[in-house]
């Protein structure tokens, strides 16, 4: 599993330009399910989303979570990020995870989450989204499992 992740102020996602999920400061996550992904890697993973510490601490060091920083998440399922890029100019997408593996395991990523007492706000699967945000920093990592 790949989550790319942006520290921001705000995020918000839109279908058919109706706003679906939301947040102020937080994290936004944009994840990608590869082909041999399963419970064990969604869990390790949400696990180091939320312990990552990139947030600023009183001395302005990256030394909090987002659970200790009080900042919210936003979760957009992205399959574009298991993209091969190697050859070419056009992306393969066989690394993907099927639609329906992945998106058992992106709603299993979000309960995690919102398990461990974060607001988790999301994207609709499959649809076709409009992403905005306000990256701070700009900070933002790649993060696999």
């Amino acid at each position: 599993m790949i989550a790319l992740i942006q520290r921001v102020t705000n995020a918000n996602v839109q279908v058919s330009g109706k706003v679906v999920g939301e947040i102020k400061a937080g994290l936004l996550i944009l994840l990608a399910v590869e082909k041999g992904d399963d419970e064990k890697h969604c869990q390790r993973l949400a696990e180091k989303v939320m312990a990552y510490r990139i947030f600023a601490d009183e001395n302005d060091k990256m030394n909090l979570n987002v659970q200790q920083a009080g900042g919210d998440l936003l979760v957009i399922s992205q399959f574009t990020l298991a993209a091969d890029t190697k050859k070419g100019n056009r992306p393969g997408f066989s690394n993907g995870a099927l639609p329906s593996e992945a998106e058992r395991l992106y709603e299993s990523f979000n309960q995690y989450c919102r398990d461990k007492g974060m607001l988790v706000e999301n994207g609709i699967f499959a649809a076709d989204m409009q992403v905005s945000s306000t990256n701070d920093g700009p900070t933002t990592f790649w993060l696999q499992v």
